[in-house]
């Protein structure tokens, strides 16, 4: 049976992958190929982040485990140690059980009053991404860059992962951009991550890679602009050199902006109209990766019900 999945994401090629290796014939359609996508330009750790609904917990533990298990033959996908610093005591969240080596951190920097670490999965975009494509190909599937303002019709079932495009392909207003800045530096010597709260639009990350090392960052709401601040760079570096102070002399290699698709609650539900099947999987915030493999399992399912 023949699936068309629009959005050319880590959401929809995850999605694509599931179904083209649960023997459907899929066919992937996108405005922007995998590396011109906001998932080309995340940090990639997995942590439940902008995202709300009753669900995500639950396909934040499923993508946890699917991901511990590629980390032993998948070089993109590494489990790293890190920290997290809080402004105030907070309970463990509600995904901390996934986690086997959650701790408290015991003496928290000047300026915060609790903090955990952990060890969680972090994703290299630029080469999961293709990673994904090749597996989509080995089961059949293929790649088509597509500017659709609309959902195709030319399949009996259709995967919406446009993200951000959904207020088109799905007519869905309440899709809005959190703009995500970060950049690049060379890779150093750091392994761990490290984030720090703050306010909800000037974020805190250093997420290490295997050849870079990934800081951020910003969450700000309603933003379309993909330009790089260079202002906003400059204060990006200043929050984090507090955490990772070397970052100062570090080499900078890139700087990205991506639009996070964030929406009251992500969707996930089939619609049926007339003799076709339309399965919404958007709206995931800044959680592509962490909810990824457990929102496919979910579009999975609901292909087989039909």
């Amino acid at each position: 049976m023949r699936v068309i999945v629009v959005g050319a994401g880590v959401i929809g090629l995850s999605c694509a992958v599931r179904l083209a290796e649960s023997g459907y014939d899929v066919a992937v359609f996108a405005r922007d190929l995998p590396l011109e996508t906001t998932s080309g330009v995340a940090a990639a750790i997995w942590y439940p982040f902008l995202s709300a609904g009753d669900r995500v917990a639950g396909w934040a533990r499923t993508s946890y485990r699917e991901f511990g298990e590629l980390a032993e033959s998948e070089p993109s996908v590494q489990l790293r140690h890190g920290k997290e610093y809080l402004l105030e005591p907070t309970p463990d969240p509600v995904w901390a059980d996934v986690l086997t080596d959650m701790q408290r951190v015991g003496s928290p920097p000047p300026g915060f009053r609790d903090g955990w670490s952990f060890t969680t999965p972090v994703v290299e975009m630029p080469l999961y991404l293709q990673y994904l494509v090749k597996r989509l190909e080995a089961a059949g599937g293929t790649l088509n860059r597509a500017a659709l303002s609309a959902l195709p019709n030319t399949a009996a079932i259709v995967v919406n992962c446009a993200g951000i495009g959904a207020r088109l392909t799905a007519a869905d207003p309440t899709v809005t951009p959190i703009r995500g800045q970060v950049f690049t530096v060379e890779q150093f010597g750091l392994t761990e991550w490290s984030m720090a709260d703050s306010n909800s639009e000037e974020l805190c990350y250093v997420v290490p890679r295997s050849n870079d090392i990934v800081v951020g960052g910003t969450g700000q709401p309603g933003n379309w602009d993909v330009a790089v601040d260079d202002k906003t760079a400059r204060e990006i570096l200043e929050r984090a050199v507090k955490l990772v102070p070397q970052l100062r002399k570090a080499k900078v290699l890139r700087h990205r902006v991506g639009l996070r698709p964030a929406r009251p609650s992500v969707r996930c539900e089939s619609v049926r109209t007339g003799d076709r099947q339309v399965i919404h999987c958007y709206g995931h915030g800044g959680s592509g990766i962490t909810l990824s493999w457990g929102c496919a399992d979910e579009v999975l399912e609901l292909v087989r019900e039909g």
